[in-house]
């Protein structure tokens, strides 16, 4: 546990395995970067993501449609834990959990900080308006969709 002042907010003073699910919940940003349609290298390892969002995500919200039910109607969905943030090497820099895992604070434009839900849009780290819809897409040659690191 970190050291904490009497007005600390609870990333400041918790690790991941310390917070309710309602923390845990309260620091993803929004941004949905891990709900995009990812690569990985067979060779290297390396992972490269598009521009597909999952069927699952509302792209003008940046919210999962079933977020209860995700882990059934797609059963690869990413399942966050406090030991799978360590795994997961291609969480985006500004990922809330990677930065808490890293001992890092949270950036200024992140809701929990800002106040606002849409700091993180006008921010530009949202998928919000990056997408392709999934109905144009070819997913056999979902390498024509790269973008490399995400904004």
């Amino acid at each position: 546990m970190k050291n904490p002042s009497p007005r600390s907010p609870f990333w400041k003073t918790k690790r991941l395995d310390e917070m309710t699910p309602s923390e845990w919940e309260s620091l993803c940003d929004g941004c949905a970067r891990c709900c995009l349609e990812k690569l990985e290298d067979a060779d290297t390892g390396e992972v490269s993501y598009t521009c597909v969002p999952c069927p699952l995500l509302d792209s003008r919200h940046c919210r999962c449609r079933a977020y209860a039910d995700r882990h059934r109607l797609i059963p690869d969905c990413l399942v966050m834990t406090p030991e799978s943030v360590a795994r997961l090497h291609w969480l985006p820099r500004t990922c809330a959990y990677r930065l808490i895992a890293a001992g890092r604070d949270l950036p200024d434009w992140h809701p929990l900080v800002s106040g606002d839900p849409e700091s993180v849009h006008r921010a530009g780290v949202s998928v919000r308006g990056r997408v392709v819809g999934r109905r144009y897409v070819d997913l056999d040659h979902l390498e024509a969709y790269i973008i490399g690191d995400p904004f």
